[in-house]
């Protein structure tokens, strides 16, 4: 695993920068971000990605299952200046009846990926969007190089290497087996394997579900592949990006703006 990720400070710093940097701009081209808004992130962490908005006066919302996480983010948050405007929940999406406002933006970046049934999950969130609300999605497609989340293997050779996730199942859970991947990590992974999305899929679903599409960017080089290694975001050619299913293998990320028709 990354030592990033075991660096709570760092970790959030990391991803506020992405989020101001690449993030903001890409809703702004959607809605101009004022003071008053109301935004809600789900699968919020340790919530690096209100940072940005908090810094801007909006009242944050931060959603997560993952109780040490929102601690920390709690922790973190505790000395800004408009800590007052930001609350993180330890809670799952479902089940949370702390909300009190709709909101004018949800923020979902990495998460969609993760979670099970994402059609019930679209059809839940028409709920908290405001009228006019949009939310923002950021995921890497499932088949990708690196769709499998293999980055967080303990093995150097398995973190590193791309596209074996798409192996059969037997397979994949007996090459994370022998090279000595822990229980929790091979379950980890195999769940994801279960949740990956593909662009196609999210836009059917999204549009299933009475959103229609306002922005989408496809990206050859993940806007957050800047601060962990350097490198410059580059989109998807434009005639990779209009191959349905091809365009997968080559996206590490796709960038859309939806809202309620």
């Amino acid at each position: 695993m990354q030592k990033r990720h075991l660096d709570p400070q760092q970790y959030i710093n990391e991803q506020a920068f992405t989020t101001e940097k690449y993030i903001l701009p890409f809703i702004q081209q959607a809605k101009k971000i004022e003071p008053s808004m109301q935004v809600l992130e789900i699968g919020c962490g340790e919530a690096g990605n209100l940072k940005p908005f908090l810094d801007l006066g909006c009242k944050c919302v931060g959603v997560d299952f993952s109780t040490p996480k929102i601690e920390k983010g709690k922790e973190f948050f505790s000395t800004h200046p408009n800590a007052q405007n930001i609350r993180l929940i330890s809670e799952d999406i479902y089940k949370t009846k702390e909300f009190d406002a709709q909101f004018d933006i949800i923020i979902l970046r990495d998460v969609i990926e993760h979670i099970h049934d994402q059609d019930k999950f679209l059809a839940l969130m028409k709920n908290l969007l405001a009228p006019g609300g949009i939310a923002f999605f950021a995921f890497p497609p499932w088949q990708n190089p690196f769709g499998g989340h293999q980055q967080i293997c303990e093995s150097k050779i398995l973190s590193l290497l791309p596209y074996y996730h798409l192996l059969p199942v037997p397979l994949y859970e007996g090459l994370l087996k022998a090279f000595g991947e822990s229980d929790g990590k091979i379950s980890t992974l195999l769940e994801i394997k279960q949740t990956g999305i593909s662009l196609e899929r999210f836009e059917k679903t999204a549009q299933k579900n009475g959103y229609e599409q306002i922005l989408k960017t496809l990206f050859l080089i993940n806007p957050n592949y800047e601060v962990k290694f350097g490198l410059k975001p580059r989109k998807l050619t434009k005639f990779i990006a209009s191959i349905p299913f091809l365009r997968n293998f080559f996206a590490t990320c796709g960038y859309y703006i939806i809202r309620v028709k």
